[in-house]
């Protein structure tokens, strides 16, 4: 059964699992429901244009990015050394589940790689005029792939209106062990280049 968390929330995911090697993590979000009424209904209710959320894989070194090809996205979908793997864009978040996948091998992630912050944005945001008040139901979830055990789910429940990017949770090393922590900021960043600086 999977655990639960609360935004800035901790857990272990390799101490007391030591076979745990291979991870997949799942990002999902919802577009807010068009239909129906209330305020959110009636304002996002007429056309436009679906909502593109872009996830991206961050991998540190020492807190910090040091290379463009550490940058895990739909225009680089799996790092040099194998070990970081996106399963490609859902360019619409509808459906139920994961709308975005990636393959973790940590046995495989370079010793130098200390940290693995899991991003959100939106495609193109400034022109259509989107942000995260649009979206609902964002959470991040992460799987060991050998039995498909939800290990720890994390639903973002805080108001992301006129936010534009979304750090989700990291994934670090804490000595041998690998851990999870619930970040779930928002930040006005327009595209992950810019979420890049902060970590630069």
């Amino acid at each position: 059964m999977a655990i639960s968390l609360e935004k800035g929330q901790r857990i272990d995911l390799t101490k007391g699992n030591a076979g745990l090697t291979k991870l997949l993590v799942g990002l999902g979000w919802d577009p807010v429901s068009k239909k129906g009424g209330g305020f959110l209904g009636g304002l996002f209710g007429g056309g436009g244009s679906n909502i593109d959320c872009d996830s991206s894989v961050l991998l540190l070194e020492n807190d910090r990015f040091t290379d463009k090809k550490n940058c895990i996205f739909f225009g680089n979908l799996k790092s040099s050394d194998g070990s970081v793997v996106h399963t490609g864009d859902n360019l619409t978040g509808e459906g139920a589940g994961d709308d975005e996948q990636v393959m973790i091998d940590l046995k495989n992630v370079p010793q130098a790689i200390n940290k693995l912050v899991f991003v959100v944005n939106i495609y193109d945001c400034v022109s259509r005029k989107q942000d995260f008040g649009m979206i609902e139901n964002a959470f991040i979830r992460v799987v060991d792939q050998s039995n498909n055990n939800e290990l720890v789910r994390y639903n973002l429940k805080d108001d992301y209106k006129g936010k534009t990017s979304l750090i989700v949770g990291e994934i670090y090393r804490n000595g041998a062990e690998w851990k999870f922590s619930a970040v779930g900021n928002g930040t006005n960043d327009t595209s992950i280049t810019e979420v890049v600086k902060r970590y630069q």
